[in-house]
């Protein structure tokens, strides 16, 4: 058997090489790398800096979201939630609030370094012991659970944690040293389903 194939010419090769670039499927997997840790964290610093400065508060997430379901459950339930000691204060405007736009701001600006940096991926992480629908239900469960203790709280992760801590506020002290606890304590009671 004899073996029938030519050598193409340079200009053959180059237009052949063109046409194989030009069907390639996008790159799969991360793009740009995320910024640095630590110039993120200075970022986030002068962010709380310039809050306090601005604003004369500082950051914190779980009071806009309680304010979004404040004005989600209004849509359905007006009278209901008008009579709430917790959430009437807040009507007729309950949206008219800096951490409201704050939150947004988190979820615009995280899509769009995700879109710039070419990391935008829909997916479902997980151990290879636990089904899609198993994390999402946990990741649910525990995402209630921590909105809920925030609330409790008066203030989530980055409420108590950071503003509180910039202020050297002890109670964020003990918050954060708390979150800690349970996170290694959630960490090794679920870390199974990793393996």
């Amino acid at each position: 058997m004899s073996d029938t194939h030519t050598q193409d010419s340079p200009q053959e090769a180059a237009q052949s090489a063109q046409a194989a670039q030009s069907v390639r499927p996008a790159q799969v997997g991360p793009g740009a790398p995320p910024m640095n840790p630590y110039l993120a964290g200075m970022f986030l610093g002068l962010t709380l800096l310039a809050s306090y400065l601005i604003l004369g508060a500082g950051l914190g997430a779980s009071g806009g979201f309680a304010r979004l379901g404040a004005w989600l459950e209004h849509a359905l339930l007006p009278a209901h939630v008008e009579a709430s000691p917790y959430f009437g204060p807040w009507f007729p405007a309950p949206l008219s609030y800096y951490l409201v736009f704050m939150v947004l701001g988190v979820f615009a600006g995280g899509l769009l370094s995700a879109l710039a940096g070419g990391r935008m991926r829909f997916i479902v992480e997980r151990g290879p012991t636990a089904s899609r629908t198993r994390r999402l239900i946990l990741t649910l469960i525990g995402g209630l659970l921590a909105g809920f203790a925030s609330r409790l709280a008066q203030g989530c992760t980055s409420g108590q944690g950071l503003s509180g801590g910039a202020l050297l506020l002890t109670g964020s002290f003990v918050f954060l040293g708390c979150v800690f606890a349970s996170g290694y304590l959630t960490a090794w009671a679920f870390g199974r389903q990793w393996k």
